[in-house]
């Protein structure tokens, strides 16, 4: 009889109808694992698979390579194409399991659903996609992006996990980045806005001392200088309504493309605001998570020297 185990785990030869189903015995890298259970694979198709949303990690979707397989875990590859695989031309998830959807989201699209606008959102556009795999599925919302901002954000799949994130946010979010483009050369390298934010519904307003608002932090490091504007990475320890954006204005550099804010001008025909990276702590298991994106090709052409 063929010997089935190898080092890092043994396959199960039983194959479910509609599955392969491998089960971990010692601690390895979604992909040194796989590439050990099913010989001959490549690290390209390993990826392929990962992309195409076959994996699964005890019956959760799996997309991270290097996600960390411990002993009694199983791995299950799906013989079947998912009859719910998402594709969006606005939406990008990074990131799904039982609890969670972690997702890029472009400019143009609301985060969640309006009075005015309840369809052309992330969250309705979710709630379709989970939907597909039982009716009574839907997404929960966590925390916002604006419309004109791209980038990472996340959901629940449930009301628990949701009050978890919610109630937990400044504990279980590590680092919360985005990067911008703003008007006019910034005085200094790095530094910190620091101030208190009022919500008036249409504006959102800033004092340098405590009136009664938020107190909202925003740290930031300036990248380059040309053209007459700069890049901006910004670090929130804070994550009040429209922050980057009152604290851009208050040191005189609004973010480009924020006419609400004080900028007249939008050659990117956008707001040059970007969430490049979220890293948090899972509500659930407590892993750590990190996700982070490119900086916009738009914004790096913007500074490129004329």
């Amino acid at each position: 009889m063929r010997n089935e185990r190898k080092r890092g785990g043994s396959h199960v030869a039983r194959a479910a109808r509609r599955c392969t189903v491998f089960n971990v015995t010692q601690p390895a890298g979604l992909m040194e694992f796989l590439m050990q259970q099913m010989a001959g694979i490549s690290r390209t198709r390993v990826k392929a698979l990962l992309v195409n949303r076959v994996v699964s990690v005890d019956n959760r979707i799996q997309t991270k390579y290097d996600y960390l397989l411990e002993p009694g875990m199983q791995v299950q590859i799906s013989k079947e194409k998912h009859n719910h695989e998402f594709r969006h031309p606005m939406l990008k998830i990074l990131y799904e399991d039982a609890y969670l959807i972690v997702v890029e989201k472009k400019e143009g699209l609301l985060s969640v659903a309006t009075d005015k606008q309840k369809e052309r959102t992330a969250q309705h556009i979710l709630n379709e996609y989970v939907k597909r795999q039982h009716r009574n599925n839907r997404v929960f919302v966590v925390h916002r992006l604006d419309r004109e901002t791209s980038g990472i954000m996340m959901y629940a799949k449930d009301e628990k996990t949701q009050h978890s994130l919610r109630d937990g946010w400044h504990d279980i979010v590590e680092d919360r980045r985005y990067v911008a483009v703003v008007m006019g050369e910034m005085e200094k390298d790095s530094g910190t806005v620091e101030s208190w934010l009022t919500d008036r519904t249409l504006y959102v307003s800033s004092s340098p001392v405590d009136d009664g608002g938020k107190h909202s932090i925003t740290h930031y490091r300036t990248i380059k200088r040309a053209n007459g504007y700069s890049l901006v990475e910004l670090q929130l320890e804070t994550g009040r309504k429209n922050q980057i954006r009152v604290h851009m204005q208050v040191l005189g550099h609004p973010v480009v493309g924020d006419e609400r804010y004080g900028c007249e001008v939008n050659p990117l025909g956008r707001m040059a605001l970007h969430a490049f990276k979220l890293c948090f702590r899972h509500p659930v298991t407590g892993e750590r998570m990190e996700f982070e994106t490119l900086y916009p090709g738009a914004f790096k052409n913007l500074m490129l020297r004329k």
